[in-house]
This record gives C-alpha cells, sequence and structure tokens, in this order.
C-alpha cells in the first residue's frame, strides 16, 4: 500500500469541534459490567478526518454512538467524562450531560451519522423522499413541498441519476449503493458540521466503495463538515484520514497523523494491524514460475479478549510479541512519543531496535484460539 495523502498543516493547529475526554460508557449485564469505552480522549478539528481504527469489540462503534447518545438506556450509561461540541451557532455544549430533548435538536442537524447497513437503517415503508425531507422539516422549518425539493437536491448532489423520480421510490427498488447514496444524502441534508460515518462502506463491493469514498470526499469540500470515520480498513484510512486513533480493549491505544500512523507506529497493536494487509510487494504461498516461497500474511495472534474479563495491566499483552512481566502489572498511560503522536505502551522507544534486530517472541496458537509464547522472552 502507497500512502499518498498528506495531513493539511492547518488541521494540527485547526479550531476543535468536538472535544472528548476521558469518555466511559459501560454495559450493565446480568453476567458483569462490561467497559465498551473505558477513558477515551481524542479532538476532531473542524474540517478534519479522524479514522477511529479496530478490531470488533474494540469499542469504536460505541464511542460513536456515544457521541450521537443513541447508546440504549438501560443496559448502558455514559458513567463519566464530557463531550464538548461547537454547534453551527457557534456555541459550545457538553453532548454527554445534554437532556434528549435538546439531543434531538443537535442530531441531524449539527452532527449527523451514516450507519453500515443502509437497508436496516432505512425505513422500508417510507419512500426515500420522504425520509429524507422529514430532517429538513424538523430542523430547518420547511414545508412539505419545499423539504421534498431539498431532498431531491440531496439525491442529485449524492450522484443518483433522476433523481426527481428516485425520490418516490421505496428503498428496496434500489441498489446497495444507491441506498448507501441515499443515507449520506439523508445525512448531509441539513449541512451538518460533523458527520459520523460508522463503516459506511463494509457492505458494498469494491467498485461502489470507491465511489462512495470519492463521494464523501467532495461533498466534504463543498460543504466543509467534519468526519469521523469509523473503520477496520487501513486501506480506506490511508485514503481518507489526516489523523488516526487505534482502539484496543476499550481504550485509544496509539494517535497520531495518518502518515505516522503507516510509517512509524509506536504500538505492536498498531504495527500487528499494519502487518496483517496484503502488499503488492511481497508474495505468498508459491509462485509456479519464479519457483520461490512467497511470504504468508501475518496475522495477529490470539483472540480479542473477553470484556467482561479484561487482561491485567495491558490489554493487549496476551497477544504482544514484546511483552515483558512489566505489562501485566498496571494500565500503561497513553504517552506523547513527540509530535502529538500517543502511545499506550511501556516499550515505545524500544520498537526501532526490537523489530530490526528481530527480538520478538514466536506464539503458538491451539485450537481455542489462546496464544501461548515459546521463545525469545525479552
Amino acid at each position: 500500500m502507497t500512502l499518498t495523502k498528506d495531513t493539511p498543516a492547518s488541521h494540527k493547529h485547526a479550531d476543535t469541534l468536538l472535544s472528548v475526554t476521558n469518555l466511559k460508557t459501560y454495559f450493565f449485564t446480568d453476567d458483569g459490567v462490561v467497559k465498551s469505552v473505558d477513558g477515551v480522549t481524542f479532538h476532531i478539528a473542524k474540517g478534519e478526518t479522524l479514522a477511529v481504527v479496530g478490531e470488533s469489540g474494540s469499542g469504536k462503534s460505541v464511542t460513536s454512538l456515544s457521541a450521537m447518545r443513541l447508546i440504549p438506556v438501560p443496559p448502558g450509561k455514559i458513567v463519566e467524562g464530557e463531550m464538548l461540541f461547537t454547534s453551527k451557532d457557534g456555541r459550545t455544549t457538553d453532548l454527554a450531560t445534554m437532556s434528549e430533548a435538546e439531543m434531538r435538536k443537535i442530531r441531524g442537524n449539527d452532527i449527523s451519522m451514516i450507519f453500515q447497513e443502509p437497508m436496516t437503517s432505512l425505513n422500508p415503508v417510507y419512500t426515500v423522499g420522504d425520509q429524507i425531507a422529514e430532517a429538513v422539516s424538523l430542523h430547518q422549518n420547511k414545508n412539505r413541498k419545499e423539504a421534498m425539493l431539498v431532498a431531491t437536491d440531496m439525491l442529485r448532489l449524492v450522484g443518483i441519476p433522476a433523481p426527481e423520480k428516485r425520490v418516490n421510490e421505496y428503498p428496496h427498488q434500489m441498489s446497495g449503493g444507491m441506498r448507501q447514496r441515499v443515507m449520506i444524502a439523508m445525512a448531509l441534508s441539513c449541512n451538518p458540521a460533523l458527520l459520523i460515518a460508522d463503516e459506511p462502506t463494509t457492505a458494498l463491493d469494491v467498485t461502489i466503495q470507491a465511489q462512495i469514498l470519492d463521494l464523501m470526499r467532495k461533498l466534504q469540500k463543498e460543504i466543509g463538515m467534519s468526519i469521523l470515520f469509523i473503520t477496520h480498513n487501513l486501506g480506506v484510512v490511508a485514503e481518507m484520514a489526516d489523523r488516526v486513533v487505534v482502539m484496543y480493549g476499550g481504550r485509544v491505544v496509539e494517535e497520531a497523523d495518518v502518515n505516522d500512523i503507516f510509517h512509524a507506529p509506536r504500538h505492536p497493536y498498531t504495527m500487528g494491524l499494519l502487518n496483517s494487509i496484503p502488499r503488492v510487494d511481497h508474495e505468498a504461498e508459491y509462485h509456479p514460475v519464479a519457483g520461490q516461497k512467497k511470504e504468508r500474511l501475518e496475522a495477529i495472534p490470539g483472540n480479542v479478549p473477553n470484556p467482561l474479563n479484561l487482561p491485567n495491566g495491558c490489554a493487549f499483552e496476551p497477544r504482544c510479541k514484546f511483552a515483558i512481566p512489566d505489562c501485566s502489572k498496571a494500565v500503561p498511560a497513553l504517552e506523547d512519543t513527540g509530535d502529538g503522536h500517543m502511545s499506550r505502551c511501556i516499550r515505545w522507544k524500544e520498537f526501532d531496535s526490537l523489530v530490526t534486530t528481530g527480538q520478538a517472541q514466536t506464539m503458538d496458537i491451539s485450537a481455542d484460539g489462546t496464544a501461548t509464547r515459546t521463545g525469545g522472552m525479552l
């Protein structure tokens, strides 16, 4: 993978749109407390795209739902932290403490969200035009005729052909790519300051995925909005993001500009994610012409920990090739390694020498997915 996107210098000192500090979102179940988001801190600048990356169960989607205040209560609850958001009228408020009535004024107007599966997000018994027009009528005080004209214009903006006809169609009459464009049109109908996109291209084929990403970049430039992009696809991150937050076990384990994440990662989990990406300059298995064995993709050993029973200390320690006994003694602090590059690892200063000298431990994987170190203790 070749990374060509440069992080705009203006984003490094731009005005902050959303500032999340020590966010904790827990789910209180019969089996115990699930700490899905446990002390997460990050910020998004105006006009910036921040990608939140991690495996399933890392807490990235719960983080985005917390920002929208869409956590089901009960069993979920935001137990601590603040989410300071600057709305389009210039007011700064804490989303974590807002009443539901106040949040309804924010959702769809100042903050919008695109969900992963459009077919389950769109109402099958209403036309797509009615669903877009509903948000416009609610937040912009337009009558139905005016709102439907806005809906038609939005469908045209997102590249849907014959929008005057499509505005009266139902979701089942459209393809997956068309439905996702409708979701984007709905999310952008009130010109939000912040767009939260939760894996918006996962259910789409590669060609449609590329079209949707191009569309989001184009609309971001036209509208000037910020994007919080939730994904596990690092290829998408390379295309879309200005900065990246990597999450594991409900915590931020690394945060940096997108170029630093790809070229100078400072956490073993981030390194593992990058090493698992197929590369055009690496061969795999066997090449029949060259007669050479190709390199196998390097998967992260073991499984994501049970959120009801997280390991002591660093949550990634049981799967980490660089782990030492000190890793399990306490949760590492999120340290600034320089230029705002944050890492939650006690060994980040040693990474360059550890990688170049090959001092990582080998790991055996049992049938149940458990990782066991078999040598090379550091």
